[in-house]
């Protein structure tokens, strides 16, 4: 997915719903803060969203936008509806949110993760492909080890706290067995 992929979608979103703000989570939020991410990054065609102040609508924006829609098989991405609830992240990542909004998006607004929160969320997924891709923040310098370890510390919960950072020491690994 690049940008203006993901400005069609919150357009789509917006002429679906009737609302104007977005929040998307999932690995295609970095377009928020990095519209040029390297590919590898980008590879995802599915947008996870839901309507800001209105997430009971996500099923709106599943039933039109999504996966084997009409959207997906005319343009070959679409949106995944989700709630709040999809991603774990930090106290305070509201206000770290980074707006996308431009003439393609008519009037919508996306709120992307900020990339730090990306990558807690993404740690707190711990899946194989969740730790893959936070590697690939890492060795792409789109965010740091340091202030990464610093915001994981921001987890209330002393269990998941660890967790995480032992997650963060399984991506720098990758990090380094993969290379610039």
């Amino acid at each position: 997915m690049n940008r203006s992929e993901l400005e069609h979608i919150l357009r789509a979103c917006r002429e679906i719903t009737g609302e104007t703000d977005f929040v998307v989570v999932g690995s295609q939020s970095i377009l928020g803060r990095h519209p040029d991410a390297p590919r590898a990054l980008r590879k995802s065609m599915e947008l996870d969203v839901f309507p800001k102040y209105r997430p009971d609508l996500a099923d709106e924006i599943e039933g039109s936008l999504g996966a084997l829609s009409l959207f997906d098989q005319t343009f070959g991405y679409h949106a995944d509806g989700v709630g709040p609830e999809t991603a774990v992240l930090p106290c305070g990542w509201e206000d770290r949110l980074v707006p996308v909004r431009s003439e393609k998006t008519r009037g919508a607004t996306g709120w992307c993760l900020d990339p730090y929160d990306l990558a807690y969320s993404k740690l707190a997924a711990g899946r194989p492909k969740d730790l893959g891709y936070v590697a690939g923040l890492l060795r792409f310098r789109l965010i740091g080890p340091v202030r990464l370890e610093r915001h994981l510390q921001l987890a209330t919960d002393t269990g998941l706290r660890a967790l995480l950072l032992q997650r963060l020491t399984i991506c720098l690994r990758k990090r380094n067995e993969e290379g610039p």
